[in-house]
């Protein structure tokens, strides 16, 4: 985490952001980058949370945020003056950063040769815990919508205006979601009733 947090340029000598749409004069004469960089710091715990929610994993979780943070600090002046609330506008882009790239991957993707297995991977927790594992299954809007509904805590509004839907849509999705969850959460209980008899 502070190692994301360093990389964060804050200085006018740091050649990360220079040539991007020509904001990078502009960011370092107002002080945007040190506003960027304090809003990282104080968000990237709860942005980190969201995202592992979204993706399943704390892995892809970490790459999601900063993909879409860097994306962000090369405007973040320009996203100031047009989002109402920035929190909300960086869970949309990761939102729609996510669903792109699951969009994206599941197709199938052939490889000359099987990747190697002896790599170390360290185990989910959560990997085998039912209701993690609905969650996983449900598509990307609608686990959003149950991500920052019920683990966020945001109202209908919030998540409408975080995801950039309607209302009725996020009732809709979160409906649908949670009748999925629940069927999955029974089934899982009911198979291993069987096991155990």
């Amino acid at each position: 985490m502070t190692a994301f947090i360093s990389a964060v340029p804050t200085t006018p000598h740091d050649g990360r952001l220079t040539g991007i749409a020509g904001h990078r004069k502009d960011m370092a004469v107002s002080g945007d980058l040190t506003d960027f960089s304090e809003f990282v710091e104080d968000s990237l715990p709860g942005l980190l949370r969201y995202g592992h929610a979204l993706t399943g994993n704390p892995h892809d979780a970490a790459d999601l945020v900063q993909s879409v943070l860097e994306k962000i600090g090369s405007r973040w002046s320009s996203v100031l003056r047009k989002a109402g609330d920035p929190l909300a506008y960086i869970r949309r882009s990761m939102t729609n950063a996510h669903i792109s790239r699951w969009r994206r991957l599941r197709r199938e993707s052939l490889v000359a040769e099987v990747p190697d297995s002896g790599s170390i991977v360290h185990a989910d927790p959560f990997e085998h815990e039912p209701l993690w594992s609905a969650l996983r299954e449900l598509p990307p809007r609608q686990r959003a919508v149950i991500v920052l509904r019920y683990y966020e805590n945001l109202s209908e509004a919030e998540i409408a205006a975080s995801l950039g839907i309607s209302q009725g849509t996020v009732k809709s999705q979160a409906s649908k979601a949670l009748n999925s969850l629940r069927s999955k959460l029974r089934h899982a209980e009911g198979s291993e009733g069987r096991d155990v008899l």
